[in-house]
């Protein structure tokens, strides 16, 4: 309900300015010059980003992007949508002087918000303006030597407007007067692969002084798994979550605490990381009272009784909710039961960080935060949040406040002795300790077999922090057959290891050595520049079956910095692969299908008509497969090559959804769906394979069984 009333409040508000969120109109209305079409996907996480001030597209693109996917591909939805909040007053001066407001511009709000506002989506972009990418990794096609991390997002948007590119009116929205360039990092590193960071500078573009100010991020969380639920919608969808916060790392968080638990046992946290210029924890407040300077608050969708949780309806109750008070004189350490946010209900979070005393005409202020996901640990029920449960999220919270502060390692904010890596006598932060880069990965698919090959780049990497070429190793990853078929579809998960392979007699790992894998000579492929040294082959595998491979680089650790060997991410290599039989044109080998017979509701298929498949193996190379009814009527007509294998139907498009999977060519998925688009009954069926090259024609039949 309350998503369908956001749209519908749209329609009457903003017909123009289409829905922030991302419709079709916002997508290709390019009069509005917005631009959320970009998306993290180099990790496991996979946030919307926009340029106008937002993060998530409340499920409007869902499913074709995520809003806040975690783990990637897995259907676990955790952020409707979310924004930057700044806010404070104007002053003539410095000291205050002349002091008028509170203003408080903001990104997003929620649905209540909306009505009493109108809008609550307050900044816009330049004419012609879209997201960059740049990236720091060396093949990638964004790489940058000025990128952060291995995907960056730069956006430009200030507050300053009070209509949008189209000329319609950005209702009750008196500017601030700031301009804002946002970059978001991410990174493919399996140790920081679960967050992506939020880097804010926020300029005052005004003649005035800005005083007294607070920037946030408000985010409107939900964690639910959209494979189970469906496409998000009704208030079902959205009263399930807990929340909760940690203020001695200051990060908000939520979890599904009745919705469907089980299947999304995850939390999403927004996390604070530092400011320029940094500030105390606490400030004095009169004689006997300090206030701190990150606050946390949160309330409920569609305003209770309680005045603790009632949305703010103006600027004035905007910048009272920043200042960290929940209703009245109720701040989180003063007065609010931790308990009652944990009880499921629709909420919204807001983190700040405040106040900045003043901010001069043209001066500027950065202030970072993160959103940081984790899977929750221990054996507690799913619906409860314990501090055991939530020791994933606090450690990866660490990793993300260890890429913020980056060379100031004890967090200090002072460079002290040994921690100017770069020699340049300032703090660079967003620095990483390093694993060796990913090498290059090709999976080849067999007859009931894959082949596994790859580069040696990895050996030659230097690892930033400690100045050494520190590689160690290898490790191939699998899934095991009827990985595509299981729930929650978490891919890192379901990767076990499958060899190990390592420099020798070093006391590291094994000490395996190389010889095993190691070609004689590197071997190339058509259409591919890259030499692969290395080759693993997997017999005994299901054709037909999906399998996921990986390969990793491995470091012999850093005793010095206290590090132990630290691993490339298994998704940068990802290849998803279906075994099968190889093209022939051999007129002795008979063609077949396989299930044969074919039985509906059999654990090779999903659960749905659509998610049927069989199929034709032992194919030329370019074929045309006609399948008939004992009555001799055509049921449907395939056009078979090497690169058209069947991998368009729904059962891909569901269990293999990058597009990505590698077929052997010789085999052709059909899902049981007629040239009519009606699915076939049981019963026997004939078919031919007429060879496109040379004529020749084979015949077999298949028995389908529902």
């Amino acid at each position: 309900m309350k998503k369908f009333l956001l749209l519908i409040l749209f329609t009457f508000t903003l017909s123009a300015f289409t829905s922030y969120q991302g419709d079709e109109d916002r997508r290709f209305n390019k009069v509005l010059d917005d631009d959320n079409s970009k998306f993290t996907n180099i990790g496991n996480i996979g946030i919307t980003i926009t340029n106008f001030g937002t993060y998530g597209h409340g499920f409007v693109l869902w499913p074709e992007q995520p809003s806040c996917e975690y783990p990637l591909g897995s259907g676990i939805e955790h952020i409707f949508d979310g924004g930057l909040w700044i806010g404070g007053f104007v002053a003539d001066d410095s000291l205050g002087n002349g002091k008028v407001g509170p203003f408080v511009s903001t990104g997003a709000v929620d649905a209540s918000s909306v009505s009493a506002r109108g809008g609550g989506f307050e900044y816009t972009n330049a004419e012609g303006s879209v997201v960059i990418e740049r990236s720091s990794l060396f093949d990638s096609r964004f790489f940058s030597p000025e990128a952060i991390s291995h995907q960056d997002f730069l956006a430009d948007y200030t507050d300053t407007n009070t209509v949008y590119l189209n000329g319609e009116p950005i209702e009750n929205h008196t500017p601030y007067g700031v301009t804002i360039h946002q970059e978001t990092y991410a990174w493919n590193f399996s140790f920081a692969n679960y967050f992506v960071i939020f880097n804010y500078w926020i300029k005052n573009v005004t003649d005035k002084y800005l005083d007294s100010v607070y920037v946030g991020l408000w985010t409107d969380t939900v964690v639910r798994n959209t494979r189970i639920t469906g496409r998000p919608s009704g208030s079902a969808f959205f009263n399930k979550g807990g929340n909760g916060y940690n203020d001695s790392i200051k990060i908000a968080y939520e979890f599904d605490a009745a919705g469907d638990l089980g299947f999304s046992d995850s939390y999403v946290g927004i996390l604070f990381c530092g400011s320029e210029p940094n500030l105390p924890e606490y400030i004095p407040s009169g004689q006997l009272d300090s206030l701190p300077t990150v606050n946390f608050v949160s309330w409920q969708f569609r305003n209770t009784d309680d005045p603790n949780f009632f949305a703010p309806q103006n600027d004035i109750d905007r910048y009272g909710k920043m200042r960290g008070f929940f209703g009245g004189s109720n701040r989180w350490n003063n007065g609010i039961d931790p308990e009652l946010l944990k009880t499921p209900s629709n909420r919204s979070m807001l983190i700040t960080r405040g106040p900045f005393v003043s901010i001069a005409p043209g001066d500027s202020i950065n202030v970072v935060f993160a959103i940081v996901c984790a899977k929750k640990y221990g054996p507690d029920p799913a619906n409860l949040d314990t501090e055991e449960q939530k020791t994933n999220l606090y450690t990866n919270a660490d990793w993300a406040l260890r890429a913020y502060f980056g060379e100031d390692k004890n967090r200090n904010g002072i460079l002290d002795p040994g921690e100017d890596l770069d020699g340049d006598g300032k703090i660079t932060r967003y620095i990483l300790p390093t694993p060796p880069v990913s090498p290059v990965v090709k999976v080849i698919p067999g007859n009931q077999k894959a082949t596994i090959y790859w580069d040696k780049r990895a050996e030659f990497s230097v690892d930033p922090i400690s100045g050494k070429k520190d590689f160690e190793g290898y490790r191939l990853y699998r899934t095991q057959a009827g990985f595509d078929l299981t729930e929650t579809q978490d891919i890192l998960a379901s990767l076990v290891t499958l060899a190990t392979f390592d420099s020798a007699a070093n006391g590291v790992d094994f000490d395996t050595g190389f010889e095993f894998v190691e070609l004689d000579e590197p071997v190339t492929f058509p259409n591919d520049t890259n030499k692969y040294y290395y080759k693993y082959e997997l017999d005994n595998l299901l054709n037909g079956w999906q399998y996921l491979f990986s390969v990793t680089a491995f470091d012999e650790g850093d005793e010095t910095n206290n590090l132990l060997p630290l691993e490339s991410g298994p998704l940068a290599t990802l290849q998803r692969v279906i075994p099968g039989t190889p093209p022939t044109e051999d007129p002795d080998v008979e063609v077949g299908v396989y299930p044969n017979p074919y039985y509906g509701e059999a654990y090779w298929d999903g659960s749905s008509e659509r998610l049927r498949k069989i199929y034709f193996f032992n194919l030329p190379s370019d074929c045309e497969i006609i399948i008939y009814t004992l009555a001799g009527d055509i049921v449907k007509k395939i056009h078979h090559t090497e690169e058209s294998n069947g991998s368009d139907i729904r059962w891909f498009e569901t269990f293999a959804s990058d597009g990505k999977q590698k077929m052997s060519g010789g085999e052709h998925a059909w899902d049981l769906i007629t040239d009519h688009d009606q699915a076939i009954a049981t019963g026997l069926y004939l078919f031919s394979v007429r060879n496109n090259k040379n004529g020749e024609v084979k015949t077999g039949k298949f028995l389908v069984i529902k």
